[in-house]
């Protein structure tokens, strides 16, 4: 992340994600992109205005469930309220994306060990609605120090993964405008 700096949304891999911005922002700034409030209380995703995807923030996750019919206080003892959230209607998949910014050392170090049980949760909450279910960290620079090498480690190897800075929208799935 580059302090006061101008980010890119194009690299090599294509648009990204940043974590200056939620993602229901940056989408609605990408050609063919837009977004639309659903009366029932999500974003709508639609690119060349064909459906592409759902974000939920924070509680609108529970507004989804409970409009599918599913009962989230009979699969889990406590709400999980993700930073952001992306559904993907064409691969299936409901990603959890959670933001850890940092400049100085915080409680946030041990939260980053917590990705294999809340993907669990997460997985179990939407096991009725039969989705595939990613969790994903957008981590700052601060977390490619030599003391996170553990945790990055073990992020990876319980099936979550962290980006630094951007995440790819190849990752989610969704198509990539032409330049």
């Amino acid at each position: 992340m580059k302090e006061n700096g101008i980010g890119g949304a194009n690299t090599k891999t294509g648009l990204v994600f940043e974590g200056k911005t939620d993602l229901q922002t940056f989408l609605c700034g990408q050609k063919g992109y837009s977004c639309e409030t659903d009366p029932r209380g999500w974003i709508l995703v639609k690119y060349n205005k064909e459906e592409v995807a759902s974000i939920f923030k924070k509680t609108a996750l529970y507004k989804f469930l409970n409009y599918r019919g599913v009962e989230w206080k009979t699969i889990l003892s406590k709400k999980l309220l993700p930073d952001d959230s992306i559904y993907v209607v064409c691969n299936n998949t409901f990603f959890v994306i959670e933001c850890k910014f940092q400049k100085v050392a915080g409680s946030v170090d041990e939260k980053l060990q917590t990705c294999d049980f809340k993907k669990k949760q997460y997985k179990k909450l939407l096991s009725q609605l039969n989705m595939e279910v990613e969790y994903i960290y957008l981590l700052s620079d601060w977390f490619k120090q030599k003391q996170y090498m553990d945790v990055l480690d073990y992020i990876n190897s319980v099936g979550c993964s962290y980006y630094f800075n951007y995440i790819p929208l190849t990752k989610f799935g969704l198509p990539v405008p032409r330049k």
